[in-house]
């Protein structure tokens, strides 16, 4: 999913920004001074984001050496060894910041989505991202959720159909919204929102390809279930957390959406020293 290209220009704007004219502190450092730093988790988790620190380093010094011990999507517990850098003491420090908040954010968002595809384990549900990310770092958050064991809902705008409640006003209603949808695009997956039980009827006469159920009780989810027989994917979405994730997978949907894998995400703790 994450191409060279975008690694690199999204490290060239992380360090525009943070080295501005210049890295005034590491000129405190003897230019010809060569270090090695390594750096370790502080707590448990899953680690993400290793392409992101080596252009980071690569940007700043070719000549600097990473030598990582863990790979994306490897389990890390507290004092684990992920990687070494070595080369010129001034680039490590002025990476330093940088690297790390690259690794600790996308580290943040694979452990959270490990805990809960942990949560729903053997139900057969498959849990997915949303838009709701941090801009200018969708598609790497969106490769960190991979890493921690969930899935992808759209990547933006252009690859799927989300027909919700607005839409479906402006439109004149479910199966004009839906009409229309096919007739702009037939082989892309058309997805309607629906609040209610009337709603839910209309979404599958219509024949869509996937209904999102929005805020729907476990026994309002049951009974969307039964209501909907098979005829298109059901995927439950709101309020959703790690206390009723489970519950919610049990009614039997195909998929449970979460803004919170990517919206609320704590990052990984991890630890650089520098040794001279």
């Amino acid at each position: 999913m994450l191409s060279a290209e975008y690694i690199k220009g999204s490290v060239a704007l992380a360090l525009r920004e943070d080295i501005g004219s210049g890295d005034i502190t590491a000129e405190l450092v003897n230019p010809l001074n060569q270090a090695q730093a390594r750096v370790i988790s502080r707590e448990a988790g899953v680690l993400c984001g290793t392409a992101f620190v080596d252009a980071v380093f690569n940007a700043l010094d070719p000549s600097l050496d990473v030598v990582w011990d863990k790979q994306d999507g490897d389990a890390l517990a507290p004092n684990d060894r992920l990687f070494t850098v070595s080369g010129n003491a001034r680039h490590i420090l002025t990476g330093e910041r940088t690297a790390l908040n690259f690794l600790q954010l996308l580290s943040g968002t694979a452990s959270l989505a490990h805990r809960y595809a942990s949560a729903v384990e053997g139900t057969g549900v498959r849990l997915l991202d949303t838009r709701k990310t941090i801009p200018g770092l969708r598609l790497a958050q969106k490769y960190a959720v991979t890493c921690g064991g969930c899935h992808n809902h759209r990547i933006g705008l252009f690859d799927a159909f989300l027909i919700k409640e607005n839409h479906i006003e402006a439109c004149g209603g479910i199966a004009a919204a839906v009409a229309r949808a096919r007739e702009l695009a037939p082989d892309i997956l058309v997805e309607v929102e629906v609040e209610n039980v009337a709603e839910l009827h209309q979404a599958v006469e219509a024949q869509v390809d996937r209904i999102m159920l929005d805020n729907f009780s476990e026994d309002a989810l049951r009974e969307a279930v039964a209501i909907n027989g098979g005829r298109s994917e059901l995927e439950a979405s709101g309020n959703v957390g790690l206390h009723n994730v489970r519950a919610l997978a049990a009614t039997g949907v195909d998929y449970i959406s979460i803004g919170t894998l990517t919206k609320f995400v704590e990052p990984l703790d991890l630890s650089l020293r520098l040794e001279a």
